[in-house]
């Protein structure tokens, strides 16, 4: 009995022994997965240079463009608080890249790619962008005569899907005309002009953020 009583002992103990290894194993795999699956922390701040303060009621989107660069995925979208800050927690998933993009009603919209190899999982991501409220210069061209005025602009937005191109332009009269170019908010917009016989010069003003100022020229 004595004998018997020890090796159901033995039996016991090693059953304890194997559980525990498995136990051991299976925390260490599951370990592993969650470091492999680790999420990457990105946030920052989004700034309106309009009015030096921070964005607020901005749409900050995410996107994941997988490895081939055909397929984009929403990742995420979430609301700059009222000081601009936004934040994101996401999968660290293999991918091409990211594209995060800013977007408000009257704002200039930001879109930035950013890259799997420009981010990591030690520590958060920051990524601070800024942006300027829209504003609109009116050009009005008025003349009751047969004569032309060349103009080019000389200050103003340049290089956004809605700004107006860039060149030398010729109008002619009798006309009452005109043409709306977009701008930063509180900013100058100004165009060089010359009228025949005449030598150039500037018609300018500053644009108010949110509205169209009329910028005339009347000969």
């Amino acid at each position: 009995m004595r004998n018997f009583g020890s090796m159901n002992w033995y039996k016991n103990r090693l059953k304890q022994a194997i559980y525990l290894c498995g136990l051991v194993v299976l925390i260490t795999v599951n370990s592993s997965c969650k470091k492999g699956k680790a999420n990457f922390d990105l946030h920052g701040v989004i700034v309106d240079q309009t009015f030096s303060n921070g964005l607020a009621g901005a749409t900050v989107s995410l996107y994941e463009v997988d490895a081939s660069g055909s397929n984009v995925l929403l990742l995420d979208e979430t609301t700059t608080s009222s000081d601009g800050a936004y934040s994101f927690s996401f999968p660290r998933n293999t991918v091409l890249k990211y594209q995060i993009k800013v977007e408000k009603e009257n704002y200039f919209s930001i879109e930035e790619d950013i890259s799997f190899s420009d981010l990591t999982v030690e520590h958060g991501n920051i990524r601070n962008y800024a942006t300027t409220a829209k504003s609109w210069a009116k050009l009005r061209f008025v003349t009751s005569s047969s004569s032309f005025v060349q103009y080019n602009r000389e200050q103003g937005k340049v290089d956004c899907d809605e700004c107006c191109p860039t060149g030398v332009y010729s109008i002619s009269g009798p006309i009452d005309t005109s043409v709306y170019c977009i701008n930063d908010g509180n900013t100058v917009y100004s165009y060089q002009y010359v009228l025949p016989g005449n030598s150039s010069e500037l018609n300018s003003a500053i644009t108010v953020a949110f509205d169209t100022t009329e910028i005339l020229l009347q000969w």
